[in-house]
C-alpha cells in the first residue's frame, strides 16, 4: 500500500523554496511550509525541522534573505525573501529537475528492449 502522503525528496526541498518566495513575496518559515503543502495537495510533508534546516541552508549560500517582521497573528517572525543569486540558482535548478525528472519519466515509461541507436553516417 502506497503512504497516503510522503516526505518531501531529498534535493527538491530549495527548488520549492525558492520558487515558493518567487511567487508569493516574503514569507515565513511556516507560511513555506504550509503554501508547499497546499500546492502539494496535502500530498507531501513539510516536517518543520526540515524547513528551517532548509532556510538556514540557503541563508548560508545566500539565495535567500530575511529579516524580522510580524506575522498575520501579530507575532515577532523571520520573512524569507529570494535573493538575485537565488533566482539564478532557482533557474538552475528548475532546468536541472526538468531535465532529469524526463530521463525518470522516459525510464519508468520504456518498452523492453534497448532504443535503436542512431544510423552511423556512411552506412
Amino acid at each position: 500500500m502506497v503512504e497516503p502522503r510522503s516526505a518531501i525528496l531529498q534535493g527538491t526541498l530549495d527548488l520549492m523554496v525558492l520558487k515558493t518566495l518567487e511567487q508569493m513575496g516574503p514569507l515565513h518559515g511556516y507560511g513555506i511550509a504550509r503554501r508547499i503543502e497546499q500546492l502539494g495537495e496535502q500530498a507531501v510533508i513539510v516536517n518543520q525541522g526540515t524547513i528551517y534546516l532548509g532556510l538556514v541552508r540557503l541563508l548560508q549560500k545566500r539565495w535567500i534573505s530575511a529579516k524580522w517582521g510580524t506575522s498575520e497573528n501579530n507575532r515577532k517572525a523571520k520573512f524569507y525573501s529570494i535573493t538575485r543569486a537565488g533566482r539564478a540558482q532557482l533557474t538552475a535548478e528548475t532546468e536541472n529537475w526538468e531535465r532529469i525528472s524526463g530521463l525518470i519519466g522516459r525510464v519508468l515509461h520504456a518498452e523492453h528492449g534497448l532504443p535503436e541507436a542512431p544510423a552511423k553516417a556512411g552506412s
